[in-house]
């Protein structure tokens, strides 16, 4: 009997071996791509436009995960990180509620005169400003009071029921507009004398959300007007204030442009409501672009080039208006689909969220949109990323989010990694399987995508590098060579972080516990560590030969790699 367990042991080590290496000779025969980064080529200032954030919930703000999300959301960038959020002027108790939010800023006594209340405002905007944060200042939607069609007005929506629900009496048209634009004024004067003047001249103010759909009940002349009584008080109160719109939604729906084309003449040549003369102040340019996901086959399908099409769309209407052109733009809402609070157990085609599909294509997207704005030449400021956190939800339910339960999410570990890329924008050779180009017009359905982007400084480079498709599936790592030329230094450390299965993904940890609803301590310990950012490596010194450095490794499908190259 041991003889026969012993033969069996040889025979199976045996059969292991040569498993092994019929393994390692068809993993020799998949050649590397070669990914090409000339740090001597300079494409521009690596601006931060992924350090914007936005949701639907502003209550969210103040409780106890989203003030722990909002600290780490600043952290993980050198720069002030930018938050918008909607239901600034709702009236409620304050109470948070899925795609609702209110303040009770503004009131009426019997008489119908004004009764401010800047009290939960103050809260939200008390818990960026103590984070080093900058809010986009969202004027609406419409108080009780105003609305010109006031009832009903608080929504109980919940993901199942109709999208349609949500559009109640916030949605409409003011009653008195004269009365709208004096609640904005006193808005501004008001965060003027609470955070002073030189912070609130660094904040960006916005008129609504998506008015060319059902979030504004009102037509588009009557949008164009209520943003003419909003400028005229923003800039009353302060003059120096930046302020802008439309916020509306994907550009390459004709209706979509449409609206922006309208409000855009408006501002260059239509007449003010307010003031008789001519145009409407402008310091910003806002629209959204989202893809479009649906389950083929089984399996989640993503649509990236949907949203690159929106992206190119709105940048093409904008570099249209030749006096607009060099506006700052704010890509207000920026995803991979349109319902934050969709959750994945109601809309399969959300499966994706947890994972290090989200993770990978954030990555994959952000890079595209600064070669968009090149293309078009205009000057892209900020890409907000509508994900936040659900206070007391499941875990890992499924919606579009940074975190679930205070536990960060792999997709959170991409904007880590943003925030350790600055300086210039560095050539990476386009001779790679997509472009800019080809993933606007096919999005990625045939070979993979991988591809990077580079940063660098005075004393360091950075290189994310992706492996991403548009199906939902995990298949074989791919070997990648990264080869960077200029590199002035005779030695360099490179520190290598990672996003994949096993690294920074506190979902896959979570899921091999058992998927459990109710972690103890100890687990929730665990699962806070394995959402952190995670290293690959150990750091390592490379020489340099001819100013030139090989970087050579496997990249998971999914994966998301960034490597420093400090000297």
């Amino acid at each position: 009997m041991i003889i026969k367990n012993m033969l069996r042991w040889i025979l199976s080590g045996f059969a292991l071996l040569v498993f092994s290496k019929h393994c390692s000779a068809q993993e020799s025969k998949q050649k590397p791509v070669a990914i090409e980064i000339n740090l001597t080529v300079e494409k521009g200032p690596a601006k931060p436009i992924w350090a914007w954030f936005g949701y639907d919930e502003p209550n969210y703000t103040y409780m106890k995960d989203g003030k722990k999300l909002l600290t780490e959301i600043s952290q993980l960038s050198k720069v002030p990180v930018y938050v918008r959020a909607h239901s600034m002027f709702v009236t409620g108790d304050g109470v948070a509620a899925l795609k609702w939010g209110s303040t009770n800023v503004y009131t009426e006594d019997k008489k119908g005169n004004p009764v401010y209340d800047w009290t939960i405002v103050d809260k939200i905007f008390d818990t960026y400003i103590e984070r080093g944060m900058k809010p986009i200042a969202q004027i609406g939607f419409m108080p009780e009071a105003l609305s010109s069609k006031p009832q009903p007005y608080r929504h109980h929506w919940k993901p199942g029921d109709d999208y349609n629900d949500i559009y109640t009496g916030w949605a409409y048209p003011p009653n008195n507009y004269e009365k709208f634009a004096e609640l904005v004024f006193q808005w501004v004067k008001h965060s003027v004398k609470r955070y002073g003047q030189a912070e609130v001249e660094s904040w960006y103010w916005e008129l609504w959300n998506e008015p060319n759909i059902s979030y504004w009940k009102g037509t588009t002349e009557e949008y164009i007007k209520l943003y003419d009584y909003s400028a005229d008080a923003v800039k009353g109160a302060l003059p120096t204030a930046k302020i802008g719109g439309p916020e509306v939604t994907g550009p390459n729906w004709d209706v979509s442009a449409k609206f922006f084309r309208t409000f855009l003449d408006h501002v260059v040549s239509g007449k003010n409501y307010v003031t008789g003369k001519t145009g409407s102040p402008l310091d910003v340019i806002t629209f959204h672009a989202k893809g479009n996901p649906k389950v083929v086959d089984g399996i989640v399908r993503m649509d990236m080039g949907t949203q690159l099409r929106d992206i190119n769309k709105g940048f093409e209407i904008v570099a249209s208006y030749p006096s607009l052109k060099n506006l700052p733009i704010i890509i207000g809402e920026s995803d991979p689909e349109g319902c934050a609070a969709c959750s994945e157990d109601l809309h399969p085609q959300n499966a994706y969220r947890n994972g290090t599909m989200y993770s990978s294509y954030t990555a994959a997207s952000f890079a595209r949109k600064h070669e968009l704005a090149d293309a078009h030449g205009v000057n892209l400021l900020g890409a907000v990323t509508w994900a936040f956190e659900f206070e007391d939800q499941p875990w890992f339910r499924g919606f579009r989010d940074l975190a679930t339960n205070g536990v960060d999410k792999p997709v959170l570990n991409v904007f880590r990694m943003f925030g350790m890329m600055d300086g210039n924008r560095v050539e990476v050779k386009q001779n790679l399987a997509y472009n800019f180009e080809k993933l606007r017009k096919e999005s990625v359905r045939g070979e993979r995508d991988i591809n990077a982007f580079a940063t660098k400084n005075d004393r360091e480079a950075a290189v994310m590098v992706w492996n991403y498709h548009d199906d939902n599936k995990i298949v074989e790592a791919s070997p990648v060579s990264v080869q960077l030329s200029g590199v002035k230094a005779k030695r360099v450390q490179v520190q290598h972080y990672r996003i994949d299965q096993e690294h920074s993904n506190a979902y896959e940890v979570w899921k091999k516990m058992g998927s459990p609803q109710k972690p103890t301590a100890e687990q929730i310990a665990t699962l806070e560590h394995a959402g952190q950012l995670q290293t690959l490596t150990s750091p390592q010194w490379v020489n340099v030969e001819n100013e030139r450095i090989n970087l050579n490794f496997d990249l998971p499908a999914q994966g998301v790699s960034l490597l420093k190259i400090i000297w």
